[in-house]
């Protein structure tokens, strides 16, 4: 069966010098994988990628999943940035095939992260952070060149099963 989760993320975006704040396209999503029939697995997925990549387990390792990015959009407003990316993957019912469990559309525990960078005005270079939803808030994200805030999120990214 084909499934959509949406996850949407909002960062209250610093008034220090601007920083050119943007997602990357990459996420890291948790989801059930009936390939490797292992529940909870993180699934890399890159924006424009055919699919992603599950994480497998210590018997199988890495593999090719059944999901993509099918839509995303990043808007600003009143100091904030907003994060929408939906993700469409393939889903059967199957039992873990290391613990005796079912899984299910959207996994037990749903945990993502998303992938953000920016550009430095002085000395203008680039730089990376990412935001999950499973760490304490408020999460605070400073330059790495110039120590200056960038941004900050005071709740975790949504994680919702659309279809």
């Amino acid at each position: 069966m084909l499934r959509s989760v949406e996850v949407t993320a909002v960062l209250a975006v610093s008034d220090s010098p601007f920083h050119n704040l943007h997602w990357t396209g990459d996420v890291e999503l948790s989801l059930d994988c009936f390939i490797c029939r292992r529940t909870g697995r993180t699934t890399g997925l890159q924006h424009g990628a055919e699919h992603g990549t599950c994480s497998g387990d210590s018997r199988t390792g890495q593999h090719p999943a059944a999901a993509r990015i099918s839509a995303f959009d990043r808007t600003s407003e009143q100091k904030r940035t907003l994060l929408r990316v939906v993700v469409d993957y393939w889903w059967s019912p199957f039992d873990d095939a290391k613990r005796d469990q079912p899984s299910l559309a959207l996994t037990r525990v749903p945990w993502v992260r998303l992938h953000l960078g920016y550009l430095c005005p002085e000395p203008v270079q680039s730089g990376t952070f990412s935001t999950q939803s499973n760490t304490v808030r408020p999460e605070a994200h400073r330059c790495e060149h110039c120590s200056e805030p960038i941004a900050h999120s005071h709740e975790a990214p949504r994680i919702q099963l659309l279809t």
